[in-house]
């Protein structure tokens, strides 16, 4: 109990170190794409905190495992670098031993992730795409920023705003160019200057208007002498709401594991296997891991570091396509993802093990005879 609480407390050490350096690095990595599009205007500033907390739980349950691959590898190598791998074996701690104790942390974590990826991260997932898919945030017009120019790439309209009371949502001081066809199929230029404006929803609710106030309205040919200038006192101007934009997610992602188990659709399918997949996962990438550990104090720690990555890599890339392949209806739904964890489930006990078989394997069945003394 006593090895098994000391190895269980440098793998746990381990992961939280290793688990907060890649969840800084990948959202951070987030969070400035999410604040360029913001800069750029197309994203509401006032909702990049929202995106941020809804998405961490898709964050952790790949962060997760990871950390774990890599917190066993150093917490071991560490052990092995210093003999101390080599005293434990000498005390009678063998290699299945050794990986029941590391299996035990590993289905802790693998039960976070199950958490993680079956119940929160959808339910995380969904409010991101409603955040996005709202018309609020996606229209445009809330992502004014007072005393810049916005250019609309769906319409090409240029808006300027001197002043901006978000709270009552007025609009002071508004300029507004686009581009567009005339009758004659000629290029015009409508510039429209009002002193006020603000965005009101139709009777319906299903269309949004920029209604301008006390201002004027020029149309006309650039270099030409042709302009036809008007002046109103209020001018409404439909928002072509520009399509939604997308997420890094499939909308089976957003469906809740209940839904997905009662789904026919082979994509919510592959869904439902991967996100199993990522529990199962953890223990089969633990055991790899404790195998890829073993090193000296001559070729040091990291030795294996670079093999074991490729490893990991190759199960995600694996898993991957065998997600798309289940989708495509490339390989049946009921083979599924579950070869990859087998084939991968097998290497980490021959990895583990291999050795001791084929020792085993080679060994003479009988024992010589020991010639007697004379």
């Amino acid at each position: 109990m006593i090895l098994f609480r000391y190895l269980a407390k440098e793998i746990l050490i381990s992961l939280f170190a290793v688990s907060a350096t890649l969840l800084v690095i990948v959202m951070s990595g987030r969070f400035v794409k999410y604040l360029a599009q913001a800069a750029a205007g197309k994203l509401s500033p006032d909702i990049l905190l929202n995106i941020m907390v809804y998405r961490l739980p898709s964050f952790l349950e790949l962060v997760l495992p990871l950390s774990l691959f890599i917190a066993i590898l150093l917490a071991y190598g560490r052990m092995y670098v210093e003999s101390e791998m080599t005293v434990m074996a000498a005390c009678g701690l063998s290699d299945r031993r050794l990986a029941v104790y590391t299996l035990v942390p590993s289905i802790c974590v693998a039960v976070v992730v199950g958490y993680l990826s079956l119940y929160a991260s959808p339910i995380g997932i969904g409010k991101v795409q409603e955040i996005f898919e709202d018309t609020q945030n996606s229209s445009g017009l809330e992502l004014l920023i007072e005393g810049r120019f916005r250019v609309d790439e769906q319409s090409g309209r240029v808006t300027y705003v001197e002043s901006l009371d978000n709270d009552v949502g007025i609009m002071q001081d508004v300029f507004s160019a686009e581009q567009s066809l005339g009758s004659e199929g000629e290029e015009q230029l409508t510039v429209i200057f009002a002193e006020q404006g603000n965005i009101q929803m139709s009777d319906d609710q299903q269309s949004r208007y920029l209604v301008l106030r006390n201002g004027y309205q020029s149309v006309g040919q650039p270099g030409g002498l042709r302009y036809r200038i008007s002046q109103f006192d209020e001018y409404g101007q439909l928002v072509r709401d520009p399509a939604v934009q997308k997420t890094l997610y499939k909308r089976a992602d957003a469906r809740t594991t209940e839904q997905l188990l009662n789904s026919t659709l082979l994509e919510d399918k592959a869904t439902l296997q991967w996100r199993m997949s990522l529990v199962i996962l953890v223990p089969v990438i633990a055991l790899i891991a404790q195998a890829l550990s073993r090193t000296s104090h001559r070729r040091g720690r990291y030795v294996k570091m670079l093999p074991a990555f490729i490893i990991y890599i190759t199960y995600l890339v694996a898993l991957n396509a065998a997600r798309d392949a289940i989708g495509k209806e490339k390989i049946s739904s009921d083979l599924g993802m579950w070869w990859v964890h087998l084939v991968f489930l097998g290497l980490g006990i021959t990895l583990l093990f291999g050795g001791d078989w084929l020792r085993r394997f080679r060994a003479p069945t009988a024992s010589t005879p020991v010639a007697s003394l004379p």
